[in-house]
């Protein structure tokens, strides 16, 4: 591992905080009525996939999980949206009423959530919108906090911290790149 690089916690440990998340979402919504889980494309798609496997081996029972892109919902794209390539969002489900948990790999200043919520709003009005992430970085530039926390990393605005994921999806590692 090159020195400029940390490893915040390996696959191992990633598995166990997203356990930890799965029981904390059980735990707070009273078990699994009317929850969904909607992951941010990609690694929060992949994220959302991992919690969902844990609900289900936790409950018996399986959950409901959509992804949603949001290319064009950022506030940074105009005028350069050739530089982004547009994902698919996939909620084949209603959001009508629904617990919805969005899931992300790594908070950082909140400008992804607030487009992942624009995005969710126009597939639907749900109950509520829980936020569940891997790592909080901090350096919040909107007022946006998340629910469910794998670890908070305290960082400097220079680096940089990156979810990295095997060919499965799952994650493997989590590095702290200075």
């Amino acid at each position: 591992m090159n020195a400029d690089k940390t490893v915040i916690l390996d696959g191992a440990g990633a598995k166990r905080a997203l356990t930890r998340i799965a029981h904390e979402i059980l735990e707070r919504n009273k078990g699994l009525s009317d929850i969904v889980l909607i992951g941010i494309r990609s690694g929060g798609a992949f994220l959302a996939e991992a919690i969902a496997q844990q609900i289900t081996l936790i409950e018996g029972e399986s959950i409901l999980v959509g992804a949603v892109d949001i290319t064009l919902y950022r506030d940074d794209v105009s005028g350069h949206l050739p530089h982004h390539q547009v994902g698919k969002t996939d909620i084949p489900f209603s959001l009508e009423g629904k617990k919805v948990i969005l899931v992300d790999d790594v908070l950082f200043t909140g400008r992804t959530i607030r487009a992942a919520m624009d995005a969710l709003m126009d597939h639907g009005r749900p109950q509520c919108i829980q936020l569940a992430v891997l790592i909080d970085r901090g350096h919040r530039e909107l007022p946006i906090r998340a629910d469910f926390v794998g670890r908070n990393v305290p960082t400097s605005l220079k680096e940089n911290v990156q979810v990295l994921f095997n060919a499965d999806n799952q994650p493997i590692e989590v590095v702290l790149e200075k």
